[in-house]
């Protein structure tokens, strides 16, 4: 999680939470270039030497993995299918002499044959089951494959901060402009079509956790870990936009080629001696500091009048926009908060916490103000967020996103079991699909029910290169309309085709 204080200058341990949160795991590409590592099957590469291919050899290479993957998957199928055969057979072969023997009026005859016929329909049952899982694995494993290559494009980097990027979000109101908080102390703004830094926000003394826009006004919130929120104007011009680029056939979106050459950094490294030359606005319009811990995220209450805080104090605080004022301090979780969202149109709030749990605060009726508490997991709740309907999904370190309903919330209607730690999720507001943002580098797209839609491509070239920190949706924008952001100093803007993901659900 974010932290208090100084930047880690690029290391991510040193800005995680003191639980010594697990890093990104390092995941290597098999890559087939020499003869020895290609497929040994049908589709060898010194079979395909020969033919004139127009495929780019990355491609070559990646389908003779996959192909290789499936033959290797059969030929374990094929051996297991031999084993079992020369099991029935066996069976067959004991059965057909304790036929012989029972001929002779043998009392147990009715009771062999009973075992034969369920010994031969649990063997006959065993095959089935293991044809159709693992068949079914290799099938599902292709389809996912396929389609997120078919339905997600990167489109742009956003590169310029010095340390890694725990937040982003998208302005609300127009020119649309992306902004990005890091642990280098310093907030910046983006322009979303191309790519270059058009404001630096640098009033913080420790590192920016959160940032949020107002819903109507060109301002920002931000939570650092200074102990203070800052509120703040902006003023942006968007530069030209830039002509379309030439998309060859190397670039089409069926391999998800994105449409620019990536340099080949280092882990970590980013373009140039820091952060980008911009506008630099130094002092806050107001600043909220009652919290005596790290603040770690922000948010404004629908109407942009009032604002959230959580803390490392344990303490979620709201207060007035106009005075700065602290109007209720709201306690109760035993441990640290983690993350605080707001409801899109009601006077709802909802807090994360290192305790397992997270918290529902209502503020619709003046007079009371109640919370409900939510226990569906078994780690830490990184994250938990409103959709547009009646429904908070959470997810947590343990390795899980849960669907709830806010009229019954005894247990999750939806849960969505992941391979890694998930960081700060969003929600997409049209098509209610879910964008996880994990540890290990990887982003993955489900729809409320749980069913996985896609995984966004992640390679040498492309994708985050440490642990994915946040997600957000831009769905004004047809084109750029998700951006990621992680560890390794950049955002990243992509082209989902939600009509095509769900087609193929």
């Amino acid at each position: 999680m974010p932290v208090e204080g100084g930047s880690s200058s690029g290391s991510a341990s040193a800005a995680r939470h003191p639980k010594q949160k697990r890093k990104a795991h390092s995941l290597s590409i098999r890559r087939t270039n020499s003869t020895e590592e290609r497929p040994p099957g049908i589709l060898r590469g010194d079979m395909l030497e020969g033919q004139d291919s127009k495929l780019p050899l990355s491609l070559r290479s990646n389908l003779l993995d996959l192909f290789g993957q499936i033959e290797r998957e059969f030929e374990n199928l094929y051996i297991e299918n031999i084993e079992l055969r020369r099991e029935i057979d066996s069976l067959n072969e004991r059965l057909t002499g304790d036929g012989q023997t029972i001929e002779g009026g043998d009392p147990t005859k009715g009771a062999l044959k009973t075992k034969a016929s369920h010994s031969t329909s649990q063997l006959s049952q065993k095959l089935k089951t293991t044809y159709k899982a693992s068949t079914s694995k290799i099938v599902s494993s292709f389809k996912a494959t396929t389609g997120s290559r078919a339905l997600c494009q990167l489109l742009k980097e956003y590169v310029g901060h010095r340390d890694g990027i725990w937040d982003l979000s998208v302005t609300r109101t127009q020119p649309v402009v992306l902004g990005t908080a890091s642990a280098d102390h310093s907030a910046l703004l983006w322009s979303i079509e191309t790519g270059k830094c058009l404001l630096r926000y640098a009033g913080h003394a420790g590192s920016v956790n959160s940032i949020k826009f107002h819903p109507t006004e060109q301002m920002a919130l931000t939570a650092s870990g200074d102990q203070t929120s800052h509120i703040w104007r902006y003023m942006v011009q968007l530069p030209a936009p830039q002509p379309p680029p030439d998309v060859s056939v190397s670039s089409f979106v069926l391999y998800c080629v994105p449409l620019f050459d990536s340099s080949d950094r280092e882990e970590g490294e980013v373009d140039g001696e820091g952060p980008c030359e911009v506008p630099t606005v130094r002092v806050p319009t107001a600043t909220l500091k009652s919290h005596q811990g790290v603040v770690i995220a922000a948010d404004w209450l629908v109407g942009g009048r009032q604002v959230v805080t959580a803390s490392w104090d344990r303490a979620a605080n709201l207060y007035e926009v106009e005075t700065s004022e602290l109007v209720h301090a709201l306690t109760g979780h035993d441990q640290e908060l983690t993350h605080c969202c707001t409801h899109p149109t009601q006077r709802l709030v909802v807090t994360s916490s290192r305790d397992t749990t997270f918290r529902l605060w209502d503020f619709r009726d003046p007079s009371i103000h109640s919370v409900n508490v939510f226990q569906g997991h078994t780690d830490t709740v990184t994250s938990a967020v409103f959709t547009v309907g009646d429904n908070v999904v959470s997810g947590s370190d343990d390795r899980t996103v849960k669907v709830w309903d806010l009229k019954n919330m005894r247990s999750p209607i939806a849960t969505i079991r992941t391979d890694s730690a998930v960081n700060r999720i969003s929600v997409s507001a049209n098509q209610r699909i879910i964008a996880l943002p994990h540890d290990n580098r990887q982003v993955r797209l489900f729809d409320m029910s749980g069913v996985r839609l896609a995984r966004l491509p992640r390679s040498n070239r492309m994708g985050h290169r440490r642990m994915v920190c946040c997600t957000a949706w831009n769905e004004e924008n047809q084109s750029c309309n998700l951006f990621t952001c992680g560890f390794d100093r950049q955002a990243i803007g992509w082209n989902i085709n939600i009509p095509a993901l769900l087609q193929e659900k």
